[in-house]
C-alpha cells in the first residue's frame, strides 16, 4: 500500500492549522502510516494534555510568522 511520508518526528513543535496551543509531537500512532495520526502533548495551565491529530491538520510552528528561534 501507499505509505505516507512521516511528516513530523518526535519532539517537533506543531500546532493545529486552525490555531491553538503549540504542541509537542510524541509519536506517530502505529497502524496509521497512511493517515498519519500523531500523538501530541501540550500544557493547559499546569495540566499535561494529549490527543491524536491527523497530519493534514497540523503545521510546524517554525513556519509560523510569529515563531522566534
Amino acid at each position: 500500500g501507499n505509505v505516507v511520508y512521516q511528516k513530523f518526528k518526535t519532539g517537533d513543535i506543531v500546532r493545529l492549522k486552525s490555531g491553538g496551543p503549540n504542541m509537542t509531537v510524541e509519536t506517530l500512532m502505529a497502524g496509521t502510516y497512511k493517515t498519519g495520526n500523531y500523538l501530541c502533548q501540550w500544557f493547559s495551565g499546569t495540566s499535561l494534555k494529549q490527543g491524536y491529530f491527523p497530519h493534514d491538520s497540523l503545521k510546524p510552528v517554525k513556519d509560523d510568522p510569529d515563531f522566534n528561534v
